[in-house]
């Protein structure tokens, strides 16, 4: 039996981007609230888009980028939620109603 090694680095590279999100959705609520979620639309259908025209690895992982861009669209929301709740800290310039 031999290894995939594209399956191997695919799985530790999406550990990574979806890592690397958590921060990036909490910091873009705070700073910019839920009103940021097109930024993450255009990236998410940019990255899909540009991952049609690839092969091999760097499709996977530039499709995987998309969707996870996708994904944080939920995210954002959910995050002003748990800002609203008292989870995490709010932004004292921002008025949250």
């Amino acid at each position: 039996m031999e290894l995939n090694w594209n399956a191997v680095t695919f799985g530790i590279a999406s550990l990574f981007i979806m890592g690397a999100y958590y921060p990036v959705v909490i910091w873009g609520e705070y700073f910019f609230s839920e009103r940021i979620w097109p930024v993450f639309l255009a990236a998410g259908l940019a990255a899909i888009a540009l991952s049609a025209g690839m092969s091999g690895l760097s499709c996977w992982l530039t499709a995987f980028f998309g969707a996870t861009n996708l994904w944080a669209i939920v995210e954002i929301k959910e995050q002003t939620q748990r800002v609203k709740q008292g989870k995490y800290p709010k932004n004292p310039k921002r008025n949250y109603e």
